[in-house]
């Protein structure tokens, strides 16, 4: 009995051998002694102690239960050099916690930062995504989530950044950096990032769009955006694009095709024959990066430059420079590019943002105001029983009479005082109660205003105010058209000793820009479209 189970053992101790490399050691070892045997477990051997073997194991177990009794010292423990031998022989030999578990979840620390530079540090999970820190940071914040809110790569020393797409893990992107690189991550609102499902006519002229196939009739932007989210057609995208020479600071104007393996350029005017076609660069292991200066970092003919950029850390050298005539054809190749890396997951990110990977996701943070906002109805409290307003434009109506009564009694509260005095410090008042607000901006001047519209993203009625640097005693109003930057001046005018404010020459005449403001968010008027979203700088 007893020699069967030692060979029981040993083969254990064999199984062990191969299946762990500190076990082959042990068991190579002392069969190189001979002793190869003494090292299988056994039923008298210990964690705590190793004794010496008796001829039975029964009368081991009897001699140590007397000396118990009896209250007579035991020999003094010795540590065991292989504890993990120590297991019963019909157990794995190396016991399950010595491997790491198959669901932990290793922590980093991320710093982010918000157009003002400041930052905020989070400890986050290995798997989390762009779009699950956008939410801890929504929720730390406290902010409205409106599905705008981004998480940008900044790379300094080359002088451009990108887009991090809502499903890609934000630690594989920091593993991508440099150890000697000063790169950022930036926290900022993104408005046009899916604009281009919504509306697409902005994004594929005409003229730059072309099909592999023959195609019967007009093709709509709609149905263009749903070939590029198809696996068997796409559309063909070309034009004119400068591109630094490799190795040179010139730039060379060459006509460009993109296509679904790869963009391609022509060596021959603008055929697009085969023999003529050189492949430039393909977008699978690469990112798309915009230039933010594209003139003064790499001498660029336009402002409207983008590049791809390995996955891999790099230099400028790798980088491929691109550059468009316009911001229009510079935002039509970046989509397309998007469109034909990501396809369908785009669409998804779109349509569902709250699918997250890490412990961020939707079922554990539900969307800023949404269980309020869905509870809300619309009262009128007018008659001897209030009711609820079923009709949605009665309510827009009266949400907006409301709105403008509340003006004016805020006005007469801080005009009518009784005194001059009174009337030239309620008069003051309003004239520089706009500044608590997040969407003016303070002495900033033009090319900082474009730059931050730009930023935020040129969707129709995106829009800042800020002081004129031409007259210091008026504003001006910048908004995004059309993919356009446009500047408007708010003149002020007097009128029996009150200060107005007007963009019309004084047919429309505002107290203060609060009124103002809200009153183009509501009307077009002089305007080519609504006022729809502030440009805002926000701290963490």
């Amino acid at each position: 009995m007893t020699t069967s189970l030692q060979d029981g053992q040993s083969a254990a101790g064999r199984a062990a051998a191969r299946d762990s490399p500190l076990a082959a050691q042990v068991c190579g070892a002392a069969q190189g002694r001979g002793d190869a045997h003494d090292l299988a477990p056994a039923p008298w051997l210990h964690a705590g102690a190793l004794l010496p073997a008796p001829d039975g194991t029964r009368g081991c177990a009897a001699d140590r239960r007397k000396k118990k009794d009896l209250d007579v010292p035991e020999m003094p423990s010795i540590p065991n050099p292989f504890p993990e031998l120590c297991c019963s022989p019909f157990t794995s030999v190396l016991s399950a916690d010595l491997f790491p578990k198959a669901n932990s979840r290793k922590k980093q620390v991320i710093k982010v930062y918000s157009e003002d530079e400041t930052s905020r540090a989070l400890d986050v999970p290995s798997d989390i995504t762009a779009r699950d820190v956008c939410q801890l940071l929504i929720l730390k914040n406290h902010y409205i989530d409106d599905h705008s809110w981004t998480l940008f790569e900044h790379l300094p020393h080359i002088g451009v950044e990108r887009t991090i797409e809502d499903h890609e893990l934000v630690i594989e992107v920091l593993s991508n950096w440099g150890i000697e690189e000063e790169n950022k991550l930036y926290f900022r609102k993104n408005y046009a990032k899916y604009e281009f499902f919504k509306n697409p006519m902005y994004f594929f002229p005409e003229h730059m769009v072309s099909f592999a196939t023959e195609t019967n009739g007009e093709i709509s932007p709609t149905q263009i955006l749903q070939m590029f989210l198809s696996s068997s057609t796409y559309p063909e995208i070309h034009g004119f694009l400068h591109a630094k020479e490799q190795g040179k600071k010139s730039w060379k104007k060459i006509y460009f095709f993109l296509r679904r393996s790869g963009l391609y350029f022509s060596t021959k005017g603008t055929s697009k024959e085969p023999r003529h076609l050189q492949f430039f660069s393909e977008f699978g292991n690469s990112d798309i990066y915009v230039s933010l200066a594209g003139k003064k970092k790499h001498g660029a003919p336009t402002n409207y430059g983008f590049c791809f950029k390995p996955n891999k850390a790099g230099g400028p050298r790798d980088l491929k420079m691109l550059c468009a005539e316009e911001e229009q054809s510079r935002t039509c190749w970046v989509t397309a590019i998007r469109l034909l890396k990501y396809g369908m997951q785009l669409y998804q990110n779109y349509m569902h943002p709250y699918q997250g990977r890490s412990g961020c996701s939707s079922q554990s943070i539900s969307p800023m105001r949404s269980i309020s906002e869905n509870s809300l109805v619309a009262m009128d409290f007018s008659g001897q029983k209030s009711r609820v307003i079923e009709n949605p434009t009665e309510a827009l109506s009266v949400a907006v009479e409301e709105g403008l009564a509340w003006r004016k009694k805020g006005c007469l509260r801080l005009g009518t005082h009784g005194s001059p005095t009174a009337s030239s410090q309620s008069s003051a008042t309003n004239m520089a109660i706009h500044r608590s607000q997040p969407w003016f901006h303070h002495k900033i001047s033009r090319d900082e205003a474009q730059r931050l519209i730009i930023q935020q993203g040129l969707v129709d009625g995106v829009f800042l105010v800020r002081d004129s640097q031409s007259n210091p005693k008026t504003f001006v109003l910048s908004m995004s058209h059309g993919q356009k930057i446009k500047h408007f001046q708010i003149i002020p005018v007097e009128d029996d000793g009150e200060m107005f404010h007007t963009l019309d020459d004084g047919h429309t005449r505002f107290t203060d820009l609060i009124q103002l403001v809200e009153f183009y968010q509501l009307n077009k008027g002089v305007l080519p479209c609504k006022l729809k979203h502030y440009c805002a700088r926000i701290a963490l």
